[in-house]
């Protein structure tokens, strides 16, 4: 039912204007070759006229900030600047109903921040229904009037979202993807209502855990500092007239290390991964893979046991009917992988979730069993059981000796999974670090048990670590 009428019964125009859907691949949605018409494509269906068109485009484009990009060609765009673009496409139709499947999954962490207070925002002053099916539940949870928790094709629990949370604090498989706050809160046994946001989070520890033991002994970290990846000064644009995307770039990956890279949209940090592969040429600068030049790899050698990348929409490397097909057809022998495929085999590539597309196709991309692993994005869409087994995955490799080198907005996996973590911006790497060091530096650019707990405790950037220094500390009052 949609404000009381059967779907089946809607008009194609009250269906296709009353409900707005933005899908959970932002590629599968974009129809047209520009910005400015993926804007006004909906309004043209609708035969909603020109000036109009122009007036509501123009306001929508200014109010989520891509005005600059407006004459673009959507090919230009970055994952997650699609992603706002599909979304600005779906709202300058009017919707009384937004269905969002996945909103943030390609949006650096302000972005997604500044968006989800747009929708709050929208949904306070135009009366707009919104409803999400997310992951990514940090910022969003705390601004939710209910939260729906599915479990294997049911709802497990239907109520204000601290209620919800404090009765599930014993199921750690559905806390795992919940906000920082509440998993903290579960973990310490709290019992009553969660709380839901960071500032709830600190009243929380602040009135029940002392801080006499401010940090945890800090493991150093010791690279092998033999570069398997080494950027030097390295300079590219897509245009003869258009600005540096890369400039004057330089970073070195240490062999043997997971090194996640951190940014905004459209910051250039795919682009980089894309120079390495040897995909783009740089105009300047030099690249070298294991100390040797990338334009000195002949014959399709760099692929050939030594770098293999695993691209933003994994979908791009499944051509074939099934997972075995697609499997076969590389060589990859699925009974000595890391982890299993066996069940999957018959199922067409298509039809796997997120997280099983996502093992599937780096299937593929470790048949060519590589030494140096570039991954862009790689948890994105999936849920935390996944992202958990997925992390586990990478550990195993890199225990094999594999680099990894991975482009990511999960500031959580970025934590919990890499040895450095480095910021890009401008073209280039401004910051590099432990996540110890590297997060606690940050302010947006952080994790929320880091924002949680600086000042009180130190350089806590996990819920984990937050959790043991908690316990260090003692419950107040306890013993009393």
């Amino acid at each position: 039912m949609f404000c009381g009428e059967k779907l089946g019964e809607l008009s194609e125009r009250r269906s296709a204007s009353g409900i707005g859907f933005v899908m959970q691949r932002p590629e599968q949605q974009i129809v047209t070759d520009k910005v400015w018409h993926e804007l006004a494509f909906g309004l043209e269906n609708l035969g909603v006229p020109p000036k109009e068109i122009a007036r509501r485009t123009a306001e929508m484009a200014s109010y989520f900030g891509i005005g600059d990009w407006f004459d673009r060609d959507v090919s230009q765009l970055s994952g997650g600047q699609k992603q706002l673009l599909n979304l600005a496409a779906v709202l300058v139709m009017q919707p009384e109903l937004l269905i969002l499947d996945e909103p943030t999954a390609q949006l650096d962490p302000i972005a997604a921040a500044d968006f989800i207070a747009t929708l709050k925002r929208l949904c306070s002053d135009f009366s707009l229904t919104i409803l999400i099916a997310e992951h990514r539940l940090e910022d969003l949870v705390p601004l939710c009037d209910r939260l729906l928790v599915m479990e294997q094709g049911r709802l497990i629990a239907d109520a204000a979202p601290a209620e919800v949370l404090g009765d599930l604090g014993g199921r750690p498989e559905v806390m795992a993807g919940m906000p920082a706050a509440s998993r903290l809160f579960a973990m310490l046994g709290g019992e009553g209502k969660s709380p839901l946001t960071v500032r709830e989070g600190r009243n929380f520890i602040e009135q029940n855990y002392g801080n006499s033991v401010r940090s945890l002994e800090e493991k150093e970290y010791t690279a092998l500092e033999i570069p398997a990846l080494e950027f030097r000064e390295v300079c590219f644009r897509y245009s003869r007239e258009g600005k540096d995307i890369l400039d004057g770039m330089s970073l070195k990956v240490w062999q043997g290390e997971l090194l996640c890279i951190l940014g905004g949209n459209g910051s250039g940090k795919t682009t980089s991964l894309r120079a390495a592969a040897g995909l783009i040429r740089p105009y300047s600068g030099k690249i070298e893979i294991f100390g040797k030049k990338l334009g000195k790899y002949r014959e399709q050698s760099l692929y050939r046991e030594c770098l293999a990348m695993m691209p933003q929409d994994v979908q791009t490397v499944f051509l074939r009917n099934t997972l075995r097909e697609e499997l076969e057809e590389c060589g990859a022998d699925w009974k000595s992988l890391p982890f299993d495929l066996s069940p999957l085999l018959d199922k067409h590539p298509y039809d796997l979730s997120g997280g099983q597309q996502q093992l599937a196709a780096l299937a593929k991309v470790l048949a060519s069993k590589p030494k140096l692993l570039l991954l862009d994005e790689p948890t994105k869409g999936l849920d935390a059981q996944a992202k958990s087994e997925f992390t586990g995955v990478l550990r195993r490799l890199k225990a094999e000796g594999v680099t990894i080198c991975a482009v990511t907005h999960d500031v959580e996996f970025a934590a919990e999974a890499a040895d450095r973590c480095a910021m890009f911006f401008g073209g280039r790497i401004v910051s590099e670090g432990t996540p110890e060091n590297f997060f606690s530096c940050n302010n947006f650019y952080t994790t929320a048990a880091s924002r949680m707990t600086r000042g009180w405790y130190e350089k806590a950037v996990t819920v984990s670590q937050a959790a043991q220094l908690c316990t260090l500390n003692g419950r107040k009052g306890a013993g009393q």
